[in-house]
């Protein structure tokens, strides 16, 4: 159990990640269809909350951790934390990205940032490939990110796995 505010778990558990990226695909998808300003504020502020503390300060992150999992019977299944959080980042670099651009009269920027968001976290939620972790593991092997960063990772991303 985690004892402070800003941290992120490990492990993440997997199933929990899909769902919220099934969130950020319905979030990117009402805005895409309405173009509100205020859905891109959200979706800014998920990323970031969730970077920052995990699930403990994000809407969504809160919804499918105490709400959601917790009423589906499927089991655990851990995932290492460190690639997920490298993902959430860069999910906070498009979205926050997309709002800036929206506030620069710059929306068609915007709108292929989302669309791309949209890409991503479908691609998570419904394959469950993580785009952002398969970019940590890949700076990983170039010894950009330490090893030492993710010990787990090691064990799931080992010749014969992952």
């Amino acid at each position: 159990m985690r004892t402070t505010l800003f941290g992120f778990p490990h492990p993440v558990d997997e199933v929990s990640a899909r769902l919220v990226a099934t969130g950020v695909v319905a979030t990117c998808g009402l805005y895409l269809a309405t173009r509100w300003p205020w859905v891109l504020v959200v979706l800014a502020w998920g990323f970031v909350a969730r970077v920052a503390t995990g699930p403990t300060l994000s809407p969504l992150g809160q919804l499918v951790t105490r709400v959601i999992r917790p009423r589906l019977a499927w089991s655990e299944r851990p995932a290492p934390g460190p690639p997920k959080r490298f993902a959430q980042g860069i999910g906070a670099a498009f979205s926050t990205s997309a709002l800036i651009a929206l506030a620069v009269d710059a929306d068609g920027v915007a709108l292929v940032l989302v669309g791309v968001l949209a890409g991503f976290a479908f691609l998570e939620a419904a394959a469950g490939f993580c785009a952002g972790c398969w970019v940590f593991r890949a700076l990983m092997r170039t010894g950009l990110v330490a090893e030492s960063t993710c010990e787990a990772c090691n064990d799931i991303w080992s010749p014969t796995g992952v």
